[in-house]
């Protein structure tokens, strides 16, 4: 049975075999991944987590013309005051005009806990149909109605008659799993069982007739190119204009997709991945029901990652000869570009912490920029990440650190206290125990800011180089602030409490 006529997506313990517990080095990691999942026993001693709720509704507050309905706590959409700017500044880019998003809450309180929040939920979609008249309202599941037992889809199917909206049930309810990165499984599972209706219109393709129909896609070339909610318009332009330069036509999907034109994503010639962790749920599934290929396994951040990205796609049209003429191009241009900079970087330390791909992505663009990497925290870990983790190995003249933890700053600022990196670079809110140790830092990611194809390259090194050149600020925070860690816990093994299944530390 395909995951799509389930109400909700596997988590990805299962399907993927994803960790998020792993304290070691890359070469100890890359002996004991190759072929088996790591050992996720877990920690004896837990500081913050990663809720799907965050990565879910970033994603779903950037859709256009819809409502964000969060049946839950209130509290539990707090995280769409933060995501406000990006849905401003990001519908300011790509629409002309500056809208915040719309999100609502069922408010669930102790009595709806006691007696059931179905009827509140019910009220609120017909309230927010009547107010708002959406193209879409998005009633995304928080932990209580998926522990009181709310039947989310079960609403939405006997109130969909009533509202002119289209209704579309996303579960995010935390609990069930450990994994964040499963959110995006939960946003694109609810698009594609509610939002690709037209091309269900048309008659299912026979095993004969399969490869005819690929090979006339070929020829159309338009392709998808996958957007992150990490990725600002400035990024996608570049990747548009690299595949624009092959002669290609580019839908970008999902994020800032209007959901009645959804549907064009089943349409296109291919599907491009920008990240693997995104996107391997939903590009499996229409390759499975519409017949639409797809590539993934490079992120197309650095020079190297960049080349590889092009080629995959050239190759399935045929282009190659005019992409390895761009790849030419681009490169002596930007190698050109960076050679200002590459003194000042050559012979210092990085450390880098983020989601999954970027992170390890973004570690080989660092060491091509001159820096050494001497540690990586990815978020999560999957089958995706082991060729990244091998790429890694191949350009890295010493071993390393690598930890694998949703937060965990406890670990963090260990390690980096052991370590003392010149350069920390983190997600987008989590610089902050490395900027009070006084290290120079860098957010990971920035919507208004370059990190994707050759341009990212240089605007990341430039501006790299002019905080390396006054890295003030940093160093006297550290004067003033202190983290509240012990001298004896900075002594300790960093992931002592990382435990395998008899409780002893796993090695």
């Amino acid at each position: 049975m395909s995951y799509m006529e389930q109400k909700e997506p596997p988590r990805r313990e299962e399907r993927l075999n994803a960790s998020i517990t792993y304290g070691g080095t890359i070469c100890g990691l890359a002996k004991k991944t190759r072929g088996c999942r790591l050992d996720d026993a877990g920690r004896s001693f837990n500081q913050g987590s990663i809720c799907l709720l965050l990565p879910g509704m970033a994603i779903l507050n950037s859709l256009p013309d819809s409502v964000v309905l969060l049946h839950g706590a209130i509290g539990c959409g707090s995280c769409s005051h933060s995501q406000n700017a990006n849905v401003r500044s990001g519908g300011n880019q790509r629409f002309g005009k500056v809208k915040d998003a719309t999100w609502l809450s069922t408010a669930l309180n102790e009595i709806d806990v006691i007696n059931g929040g179905e009827t509140k939920l019910i009220e609120a979609i017909r309230e927010a149909d009547r107010r708002y008249r959406p193209a879409a309202i998005i009633v995304v599941a928080g932990c209580v109605p998926g522990i009181i037992g709310d039947d989310i889809d079960g609403v939405a199917a006997k109130i969909q008659p009533e509202v002119s909206a289209k209704i579309l049930p996303v579960h995010c309810e935390g609990f069930k799993t450990r994994i964040w990165a499963t959110a995006y499984d939960a946003v694109y599972h609810s698009i594609g069982r509610n939002l690709l209706e037209k091309p269900l219109e048309q008659t299912p393709l026979q095993p004969d007739e399969f490869l005819e129909f690929k090979e006339n896609r070929r020829r159309q070339r338009t392709v998808n190119l996958m957007n992150v909610s990490s990725m600002g318009r400035v990024d996608e332009q570049e990747l548009e204009r690299l595949l624009r330069s092959l002669g290609l036509e580019v839908n970008v999907f999902p994020v800032f997709s209007h959901p009645q034109e959804m549907y064009r994503v089943t349409q296109a010639s291919l599907s491009i991945s920008t990240c693997p962790t995104h996107d391997d749920y939903f590009l499996k599934f229409i390759e499975e029901k519409f017949g639409v290929p797809y590539i993934i396994g490079h992120m197309p951040i650095g020079i190297e990652n960049t080349n590889r990205w092009l080629r995959d796609v050239a190759d399935f049209f045929e282009l190659n000869e005019t992409a390895e003429k761009l790849i030419d191009s681009e490169t002596r241009e930007l190698l050109l570009a960076l050679e200002e900079f590459k003194p000042a970087f050559k012979g210092k330390k990085v450390f880098i912490s983020a989601g999954e791909f970027r992170a390890l992505a973004t570690a080989q663009l660092m060491a091509e920029l001159g820096f050494e990497i001497v540690g990586v925290r990815s978020f999560h870990h999957d089958e995706f990440a082991e060729g990244e983790y091998e790429k890694l190995i191949s350009i890295s003249s010493e071993d390393f650190v690598v930890g694998i933890a949703d937060a965990q700053p406890f670990e963090e600022a260990n390690l980096l206290k052991r370590i003392k990196p010149d350069v920390f670079l983190g997600h987008w809110g989590g610089n902050m125990t490395a900027s009070k140790l006084g290290i120079t830092s860098h957010v990971i990611y920035n919507t208004g800011l370059n990190y994707i194809g050759y341009r990212g390259v240089y605007e990341l090194a430039r501006r790299l180089h002019r905080q390396l050149r006054n890295p003030a600020y940093n160093s006297k925070l550290s004067k003033y602030v202190r983290l509240p860690y012990t001298s004896q816990w900075y002594e300790s093994d960093p992931f002592k409490y990382i435990n395998a299944e008899g409780g002893e530390r796993a090695e």
